[in-house]
């Protein structure tokens, strides 16, 4: 049982680091593509990519009940 719960606060603990990491790729990303005279396609797909990653990460953390407070 209590291996349970330490395995459970492990993988929360990932997904709130993972989700920190792919929000400031998305920024980053959002930013460069932001200040691009011409955006390549590439460029708009990878922005598009990480910021799908990140709300589908967002929204797994809402089905857990996680919060970054606690």
């Amino acid at each position: 049982m209590f291996r349970r719960k330490k395995i459970k606060k492990e993988m929360d603990q990932q997904l709130l680091a993972d989700i920190y990491y792919l929000k400031q790729e998305w920024t980053h990303l959002r930013n460069i593509i932001d200040h691009s005279v011409e955006p390549t396609e590439e460029g708009l797909r990878d922005v598009a990519l990480a910021e799908a990653k990140y709300f589908y990460l967002l929204r797994e953390a809402r089905h857990r009940q996680l919060s970054a407070l606690s």
